[in-house]
């Protein structure tokens, strides 16, 4: 089995962490099978663009394994905090590990499902995924990796036949089961659950492969600088997570420890929401009472979630080698938000540190102050002073937009960001968004009309986009 792009490359380096690590698990069996989305892109990157659709249906929807990977699907086991409560009793619930394989750059991917049936953590849930989920977590994927934000790819979506009973939308409503690409499944609460049981043994071994497979750097001898390479690498994939989501103005809702990978992808899409302005306190979640996950607190969250993991590791070493990490978060965070705002501004970063910290300051201000659509700002000015043209005809009159003017016109354009004059993504008056109203209007021709003409129109709209900004290639 081989693309014309990439070769196809199995693996299944899972299976060397043990058994301690996961559940074999059977596929549920569906009623029906209607594709409803093929991220071909994606599938060229791990050589499987080549599968003729009847051949896709069978490997995703029915979970015959691919050749040479996993021989059964996997559930993962682990622990994690959900809303900072712990809770021992989770674990993969309606998703499991399909396949693992290697892309072009010899790097190791997952292919992770939702909504594929039951398994040893299901509880009290049937392990389905409703279309309308599935539809979002596409959307969502789509977006975030035309803004340039680290996130797992939706591989496959499609429809099962089922009638589902839900309490936060109109019921019955239809089902579907979803494929994920991502670099790893290795959550934070994998780790915690091995600290809770007190498994040395396992974290060793999980300390290693993280090294070998994704940091993939020549192990250290002794278990200290093991273990600190290990945060290192957490604390950097972290702050750049959050300053992704910052950035893209994004509010995951769900920032709990068993939704943060080891890796610093952004993945499993339940209450998402895109900020139509700078609002601290917008929730994605309805149950976020509290705030706890707002669009303004999510650099805390990592913050906080990253501490976690340090704390699970202290089975294995003294608190002195993970201090080090987690006092660069903040350093690595304002840094990483720095680049991202100006990646999406379209302008080359100052060489000075301070000056970029007062350039984000002066730019966060002003869109609080004026609570103007955060995704029309960025389009206005990106390329800062190759935007003229475009913020003229726009109405930044808050005073402390008068800082931000400065900053941008006399900022030097990004690589490539020349190209924004010329570019037919950036000769009509709006962006591309993907704000919530927009979502449900996607989802209601769908459940009403079974018409994707919306869904398909929005996804090539975002896709334009993406090429504007050069981020035509997935970020895995």
């Amino acid at each position: 089995m081989s693309g014309a792009k990439n070769s196809y490359r199995p693996e299944r380096t899972i299976e060397t962490l043990g058994p301690d690590f996961y559940d074999p698990v059977r596929a549920a069996v569906f009623p029906a099978h209607r594709l409803r989305y093929r991220n071909q892109h994606a599938a060229a990157s791990v050589g499987l663009e080549d599968l003729n659709d009847a051949a896709w249906l069978n490997h995703f929807a029915r979970f015959e394994p691919l050749p040479g990977s996993l021989p059964q699907p996997l559930a993962l086991r682990y622990h994690g905090h959900q809303f900072r409560h712990y809770n021992a009793d989770i674990g993969d619930g309606r998703g499991f590990l399909f396949a693992q394989l290697r892309d072009e750059h010899d790097r190791l991917l997952d292919l992770g499902t939702k909504g594929s049936g039951q398994t040893p953590y299901s509880r009290f849930g049937d392990g389905r995924l409703t279309l309308k989920g599935g539809v979002r977590e596409v959307l969502a994927t789509e977006m975030l990796t035309a803004l340039g934000v680290e996130t797992s790819k939706t591989f496959s979506l499609v429809e099962t036949g089922e009638a589902l009973e839900r309490g936060d939308e109109p019921s019955p409503t239809r089902s579907a089961v979803l494929v994920r690409l991502s670099h790893s499944h290795i959550r934070y609460g994998t780790f915690q659950r091995l600290a809770a049981i007190k498994d040395t043994a396992s974290m060793q071994r999980l300390i290693d492969y993280v090294i070998k497979h994704y940091i993939k750097i020549t192990a250290p001898v002794h278990l200290d600088e093991k273990v600190a390479v290990v945060m290192d690498y957490a604390v950097a994939n972290a702050s750049r997570q959050a300053a992704g989501f910052m950035a893209a103005g994004f509010v995951h809702g769900v920032l709990n420890t068993d939704n943060i990978n080891i890796t610093g992808e952004s993945f499993d899409y339940g209450p998402y929401r895109f900020a139509p302005s700078y609002d601290a306190g917008f929730t994605a979640a309805y149950f976020d009472h509290g705030g706890l996950y707002a669009f303004g607190r999510q650099i805390e969250a990592l913050h906080w979630n990253v501490y976690q993991l340090a704390k699970a590791l202290l089975v294995l070493v003294e608190q002195s080698v993970v201090i080090p990490a987690l006092e660069k978060y903040q350093l690595h965070a304002e840094q990483a938000l720095s680049d991202s705002i100006h990646k999406r501004l379209g302008i080359k970063p100052a060489t000075d540190l301070v000056e970029n910290r007062q350039r984000i300051q002066v730019i966060e201000t002003a869109l609080r102050a004026s609570q103007c659509s955060l995704d029309q700002f960025y389009y206005d000015f990106y390329g800062g002073p190759l935007s003229a043209h475009r913020h003229k005809t726009t109405s930044y009159t808050t005073p402390s937009f008068d800082a931000v003017f400065k900053i941008l016109n006399t900022a030097t354009p990004a690589e490539g960001a020349g190209h924004a004059h010329i570019h037919p993504y950036f000769a009509t008056a709006h962006p591309c968004t993907l704000l919530i109203d927009e979502i449900e209007l996607i989802w209601n021709a769908i459940a009403e009309h079974d018409d994707w003409s919306p869904f398909n129109h929005k996804l090539q709209a975002i896709r334009t986009m993406a090429s504007a900004y050069h981020q035509t290639t997935p970020n895995l």
